[in-house]
């Protein structure tokens, strides 16, 4: 435990709190937003308490706390968003003078609707997708001001699975946008998205994958706001793919496609399109590049082994296919896998547990359960991209939803990555308080 801070958030249902770093000057802060109150605490880079500022809630009275930014002068800037008035109000708050200052900006939601908005290098986005033209915008705010980037995909071309001809609206229709976090590890939940959105310094990069054939891939530069494509064409198997992905990492493009016979995967040189890495499984093969068993999970419960190749390939080509790759000091950890939904008919010893609340239930002795499972196996690489038997150490993520988990007490998590070390912050219900812990990746 690094610190706690006593707080008593009487009414926790409608409160919210926000970890966050200053990455100039390396400060790390809290916002602890209560129903009527706002504290703000500032830690050093040691996490030892500098200055806090507690105040009103006005202005922001139910609205919520979308984010964050930092001035040159290391003040923090707050987002509070309100969606039936269509306007997030920025307050800055003058550590120093313990005084803020309120502005007002109107969300054009008539027109367009919210993709994501995350932080980067001190700023704060905000992307949209326009309902009708085909185009995003994206807003970024900077010492208090918002500057608005237009960006058209009208000239491009968009094909569906199908490869029929769809506009850049009805592909992110079809296929919503997931934002991954850039330096943090994407679960395989999020991953087998089939648009995902990649923040870089002043750069955005698009990845579509609703064909099975390729990756279509928009590197959007935010300073001059040039767009270009980019077509990472996927490795032709025996048999046609049944479900495809890509995974964008550091100026390479990692690809998987899969059929019940087969698993390809290629790593691919961003600049280039050159093949840097390429495998090529059968189901008659044993995966060479694995660190784990292959691995099958049902909702939250302890994954089984799959035995068999073949068996693993059988249940990742009937799901989406994806794969997460993450970088700590020493390896690169690669999760490769598909996720999915199942619904299926259950029959109880004869007796319908529905009857006492639905009536004439149909099937009587029948339900649904709309089940989430995945297949996967994890991967451990130098980052020269080669491969190594080292053990898949537990990463500080993997810690800290375990702790997350087996700990009642946690109200309001929210996890923050620093160089070394990750920080949950948290309140504590039965403490009263706002707790900091450190965890880092591997064994301890």
């Amino acid at each position: 435990m690094l610190t706690s801070y006593p707080i008593d958030l009487k009414n926790k249902m409608h409160s919210e709190t926000l970890n966050a770093e200053n990455t100039v000057t390396h400060d790390v802060f809290v916002f602890i937003a209560a129903p009527d109150s706002l504290s703000i605490l500032k830690y050093n880079s040691a996490i030892f308490l500098k200055d806090k500022f507690v105040t009103s809630r006005q202005f922001v009275e139910n609205k919520s706390l979308l984010g964050y930014s930092f001035s040159e002068d290391g003040n923090p800037t707050l987002y509070w968003f309100s969606e039936q008035e269509k306007s997030i109000i920025l307050i800055k708050y003058y550590l120093e003078t313990k005084t803020s200052r309120a502005l007002k900006f109107q969300v054009p939601l008539d027109e367009q609707s919210i993709i994501t908005y995350y932080q980067k290098d001190n700023n704060f986005y905000l992307l949209l997708k326009y309902k009708e033209k085909q185009a995003l915008t994206a807003f970024v705010f900077k010492n208090g001001m918002a500057e608005e980037k237009f960006l058209d995909f009208s000239s491009f071309t968009f094909r569906d699975r199908r490869t029929q001809q769809k506009t850049f609206n009805q592909i992110l229709n079809e296929n919503p946008i997931e934002k991954m976090d850039s330096g943090e590890y994407n679960p395989l939940f999020n991953v087998v998205a089939k648009s995902k959105l990649y923040t870089l310094p002043n750069r955005l990069i698009l990845t579509l994958d609703q064909s099975l054939r390729k990756t279509q891939l928009f590197d959007i530069n935010l300073d001059n706001l040039e767009i270009k494509e980019k077509t990472f064409i996927q490795t032709l198997g025996h048999k046609n793919a049944r479900t495809s992905n890509s995974f964008y990492h550091e100026n390479k493009l990692y690809q998987v496609n899969v059929n019940p016979d087969e698993l390809l995967f290629d790593i691919k040189d961003y600049n280039s399109g050159e093949i840097v890495k390429s495998f090529t499984v059968s189901k008659n093969d044993t995966i060479r590049f694995i660190n784990s068993p292959l691995l099958m999970q049902v909702e939250n419960r302890k994954p089984k082994d799959l035995k068999k190749t073949s068996k693993f390939l059988k249940e990742l080509s009937s799901l989406d296919a994806g794969l997460s790759v993450f970088k700590n000091k020493k390896n690169l950890f690669i999760t490769l896998g598909g996720s999915g939904r199942e619904s299926k008919a259950l029959f109880i010893n004869g007796y319908n547990m529905f009857d006492d609340f639905m009536g004439d239930f149909p099937s009587a002795g029948y339900y649904n359960l709309d089940t989430s499972y995945s297949v996967f196996f994890e991967s451990v690489w130098t980052k020269k991209l080669e491969f190594t038997q080292d053990s898949h150490e537990p990463l500080a993520a993997d810690k800290i939803y375990n702790f997350i988990d087996s700990h009642k007490e946690i109200f309001l998590p929210n996890i923050l990555k620093l160089n070394d070390y990750s920080i949950l912050g948290y309140y504590d219900i039965n403490a009263k308080a706002y707790i900091m812990r450190k965890f880092t990746d591997g064994f301890n």
